[in-house]
């Protein structure tokens, strides 16, 4: 027997008023999903041009080519290539271009015949437009570049360099923190078992090619016992662009440890040494850093150059004062760095001379002799003047930038490998 089932005039009236409305808002629904504005599709570019209109081949300059053959070999006449070459003056030269080096001809889609450009790339950042229609030019293009951070960990197990090397830190990188930590670690008692954690930025261009570095951004340096902290910092009106520990003191200080980098101790400070040349005991007063003829000497604070020249016991030698209270002498060099003479001003870190052995020396080194209120003292037991700190009008931002790249070095792990 079929169920009957009875629905009263008010309900009915009801239902159909839910289904009326139900129809409206599927309705608007359909109305509003139709209204969409289509996204716009990007063109894909390639050097600037839409490829949907131009084809770019991809070619590098093999042993024995020319520009001018490149030329010749898609089409170009004589003239034309020579027409070519003199609108290029001033902008490219067609004599220095070298093996290996990327192009790549330009066709518009539209002729199929002789390409409408070239580009010709120096370096994976800088590249040449040859505009080859009836207006021949030639303009230089730099790629935009972007700033990708990476991060590095390595335990001392043989030397830093060497070992920040084997986890791919870049040599410029390397350098820059030997700059950053100049002023407060002696790279020449660096002990296995340190250890560093920092961030350091890469300049690239095409999300790949690394055309350049930038900053260290932030740095952990295990050292003596201690965690020794570096972070760079700069405010929004540049009153402060450096390094800084994280107390918010400069991480500059008025003298560099030393004035080589990498490089060991031969020699230090002693009042009773035994002189190996001339076989008898000679106070020496300087600390000597053996190093390769030729390597850089830096001068390790802002001074005048007080006097330089040569003498039979010291050899080539550059003495700068700093201040009233403290003055450098750098001995035994193979030569000065051009542009040095007497008065001269020189800046922290700036080369002075090379390494050699002249004078009284038995091997390539400089020693370094350092005074203070006219006597000579071990650089290495002084405590050096610090630069500025941030101030305190500066510390709550400086903290602030600081608190969250610390956080960020202390999760770092360091290489299993090295443990």
């Amino acid at each position: 027997m079929a169920t009957v089932l009875l629905i009263s005039f008010p309900t009915i009236f009801l239902l159909s008023q839910w289904i009326k409305q139900s129809e409206t808002e599927t309705v608007a629904e359909e109305d509003k999903v139709t209204t969409h504005e289509a996204v716009p599709v990007e063109t894909p570019k390639r050097f600037g041009f839409d490829t949907t209109q131009f084809k770019i081949t991809d070619a590098s300059l093999k042993s024995g080519e020319t520009l001018g053959a490149l030329f010749l070999s898609v089409g170009f006449s004589h003239i034309q290539v020579h027409n070519i070459v003199q609108a290029a003056e001033g902008v490219f030269d067609a004599r220095y271009v070298k093996v290996g080096e990327a192009y790549h001809w330009v066709y518009n889609k539209s002729r199929d015949s002789l390409p409408s450009h070239l580009i010709y790339e120096k370096s994976p950042l800088v590249y040449y437009q040859f505009d080859l229609n009836d207006t021949l030019k030639v303009v230089r293009h730099e790629k935009e570049t972007s700033i990708r951070v990476d991060t590095a960990t390595t335990i001392v197990r043989s030397s830093l360099y060497q070992d920040l090397r084997n986890e791919g830190v870049p040599v410029q990188v390397i350098m820059h923190l030997a700059d950053v930590y100049g002023w407060v670690i002696d790279f020449f008692r660096i002990q296995k078992g340190d250890y560093i954690k920092l961030t350091y930025e890469l300049k690239v261009v095409d999300d790949t090619a690394v055309v350049g570095y930038g900053k260290i951004p932030s740095a952990l340096f295990y050292h003596g016992g201690k965690e020794l902290f570096a972070f760079y910092y700069q405010n929004e009106d540049d009153t402060y662009r450096g390094y800084f520990n994280e107390d918010g003191d400069a991480m500059r200080k008025a003298f560099l440890k030393a004035p080589l980098d990498f490089f060991r101790i031969s020699s230090r400070y002693n009042p009773k040494r035994f002189h190996p040349v001339l076989k008898k005991m000679k106070p020496h007063l300087g600390t000597d850093y053996a190093a390769p003829t030729g390597t850089p000497i830096r001068t390790t604070a802002d001074g005048v150059i007080e006097k330089m020249g040569y003498t039979s016991g010291n050899g080539n030698f550059v003495k700068v004062r700093h201040n009233s209270t403290y003055s450098t002498q750098y001995l035994h060099m193979s030569k000065f760095a051009q542009g040095m003479k007497n008065g001269k001003h020189v800046s922290q870190g700036d080369v002075i001379g090379y390494v050699g052995s002249t004078g009284l020396a038995t091997g390539p080194h400089v020693c370094y002799r350092f005074w203070k209120n006219g006597v000579q003292v071990d650089p290495l037991k002084e405590e050096l003047p610090s630069a500025e700190p941030i101030d305190e009008n500066e510390r709550q931002n400086f903290f602030r930038v600081m608190e969250v790249r610390k956080e960020a070095l202390l999760r770092l792990t360091l290489p299993q490998s090295n443990v």
